[in-house]
């Protein structure tokens, strides 16, 4: 297989001078025009893909997104070229842009074309368009996951480093557990719909496939910006919940798989999650409970959005999408406010889940169908299809889908970690550690701080930082400007800048703002917010000393780190 393009490894080369966007724009149109698989239904003309990227050669290259390739599903408007939602007969050509795909472009990222989806993004299968039918990149008689199928099949086969997709029931997710992916479906709202085909407006949401979490976080830095335009627009909350390190899993036999090799790649999962978190049994039926209102009264949405369309009888239309729309028809509006309060009651009960774990982790997908599968039951396979997906989007939160384990029959497996609205970036730090992936999840809103004493990790005040949603990002040391006192108290340290100074050992935990002011508040004098510069000359909050604090203070610049003093001072 092609060596992936990816985000992070393109912007290394671009500012290392290894490269420029005018080579992986050629290289780009080499692979695209190699691959034979019905992954495109529009592409970007050679001619102005290779111009973009000569502009791009002669720009600032530290745009967040420099010279990166990327493709969007064709359910999203590009000013000029056609929308097809999958439908040749309902294709019009847009006069502006998307939103998010404008952002992207603004960024330095550069559209190489629009991608083949189930129709109407009405399926999680990839085997309802009229463009043709895409297969697995592990097994072409498997389906590649719709709706978006050819937004990940995109990235999987190499041909650009993220796409973007939609996803209403999990057509961000299945296809990215079906093609060895990361699959993120933000919290609604987070990423702007404008410009986007609606399938249920108020659940729809533009998701993003990369090859790693950290990749998408850098996507997702770009993308989620509030949209004045779009009433579903919503701008994200900094998360101050604690994080304790537990992780959910549903009860024993809570879960159904289609197949025994995706239920022992759950055993599997279930294992590696154990190394890094502690599991925590919950009961994850509400949700699952929810699930199928997506195809009952949900449906009614759907047939708002789209009923129109498909009474026209559009060419190319699918014989399966239109009954799934035209089906809510059938519904009443008592029905569908039933459904509602239903949800409501439902969501009450699954709320109370965060109380007591910091994510929750279940198997994207409860097996693999093939196409000939698909074919015998299209309706009754998609619905298993949706059983641990669909009602993330109705009960607001946000998910990430990962590669797991690998069946046992060398098919891929995925699981998604969720958590509620506005985790979005916690989720990509979590499946960034799952994968053991280099490189750092940024997370806007967040302060960096440095820490030198009781609350560095393992020690008694550790915990003011993680109950407030702190998050460990690395231990280092100061730069070797400072002297280091243990305060009268004997219970914290200060720094002092001096010209004969020593490194002293520290951390950096990440935590939002207003959580560092109630940190300060904990604190007291004579401590005080400062500046810290590290060893790599960079310099991120600390807690500094008033002058006059360090009267009668010890010197402990000798013990170069605060455990090592706790440490002797217990054996003397």
């Amino acid at each position: 297989m092609t060596e992936p393009f990816t985000v992070q490894g393109l912007l290394e080369d671009y500012r290392a001078g290894r490269r420029k966007p005018s080579h992986v724009a050629r290289e780009v149109i080499a692979r695209a025009d190699a691959v034979d698989a019905p992954v495109w239904i529009s592409r970007i003309c050679d001619e102005e893909l290779l111009a973009r990227a000569a502009k791009l050669d002669d720009a600032d290259p530290s745009l967040p997104l420099y010279g990166i390739p990327f493709a969007v599903k064709d359910n999203i408007d590009v000013a000029g070229v056609p929308t097809t939602a999958g439908c040749p007969g309902f294709a019009y050509t847009p006069a502006e842009t998307a939103t998010v795909v404008r952002l992207l472009r603004e960024a330095g990222a550069m559209l190489v074309g629009k991608t083949n989806m189930d129709q109407f993004a009405t399926g999680l299968v990839g085997t309802r368009s009229p463009y043709g039918v895409d297969g697995s990149i592990f097994d072409p008689e498997r389906v590649s996951g719709g709706s978006s199928s050819g937004s990940a099949l995109a990235v999987a086969l190499g041909l650009v480093a993220f796409s973007l997709g939609t996803d209403t029931a999990g057509s961000g997710r299945v296809p990215a557990a079906f093609n060895g992916l990361v699959g993120l479906k933000p919290t609604r709202g987070l990423i702007s719909t404008r410009g986007v085909v609606p399938a249920c407006a108020s659940l729809d949401c533009v998701s993003i496939f990369a090859h790693s979490a950290v990749d998408a976080s850098l996507v997702l830095g770009v993308a989620a910006e509030v949209d004045p335009e779009d009433p579903w627009s919503r701008e994200a909350e900094v998360p101050m919940s604690p994080r304790r390190g537990l992780l959910g899993v549903p009860l024993e036999g809570q879960l159904e798989f289609t197949e025994p090799e995706a239920a022992a790649a759950w055993e599997a999962a279930l294992e590696h999650a154990a190394t890094q978190w502690t599991l925590v049994p919950v009961d994850v039926s509400p949700m699952l409970d929810a699930a199928p209102l997506l195809y009952a009264s949900w449906v009614a949405e759907r047939t708002a959005d789209l009923l129109e369309i498909i009474d026209g009888e559009p060419e190319g239309l699918d014989p399966t999408v239109a009954r799934i729309v035209r089906s809510g028809r059938d519904l009443s509006a008592v029905d569908v406010f039933a459904a509602a309060h239903k949800l409501a009651e439902l969501r009450m009960v699954a709320d109370r889940v965060w109380e007591d774990v910091d994510a929750l982790m279940l198997p994207t997908t409860p097996g693999h169908p093939t196409h000939a599968q698909v074919a015998a039951d299209p309706v009754g396979v998609n619905e298993a299809l949706g059983r641990f997906t669909n009602f993330v989007n109705l009960m607001d939160m946000a998910a990430v889908a990962v590669p797991a384990p690998v069946r046992g029959d060398g098919l891929p497996f995925g699981v998604s970690l969720l958590a509620p609205a506005s985790h979005d970036y916690r989720l990509l730090h979590a499946s960034a550690s799952w994968s053991g992936e280099p490189g750092v999840v940024d997370e806007p809103g967040l302060v960096q701080l440095a820490v030198l004493g009781a609350h560095l990790s393992g020690m008694p005040l550790n915990h003011q930082l993680t109950d407030r949603g702190a998050r460990f990002v690395r231990a280092t040391t100061t730069a070797p400007e400072y002297a280091f006192y243990a305060l009268p108290d004997g219970k914290r340290p200060a720094l002092s800048r001096t010209e004969d100074g020593a490194a002293i050992a520290c951390e950096v935990w990440a935590l939002p703002a207003a959580a560092l002011g109630e940190l300060l508040a904990l604190i007291g004098a004579p401590l005080g917010l400062g500046r810290v510069m590290l060893a790599d000359q960079s310099e991120v909050t600390g807690f500094t000393c008033e002058s006059g604090g360090l009267v009668d203070a010890t010197d402990i610049t000798s013990f170069g780190a605060w455990r090592a003093y706790v440490e002797q001072s217990a054996v003397a």
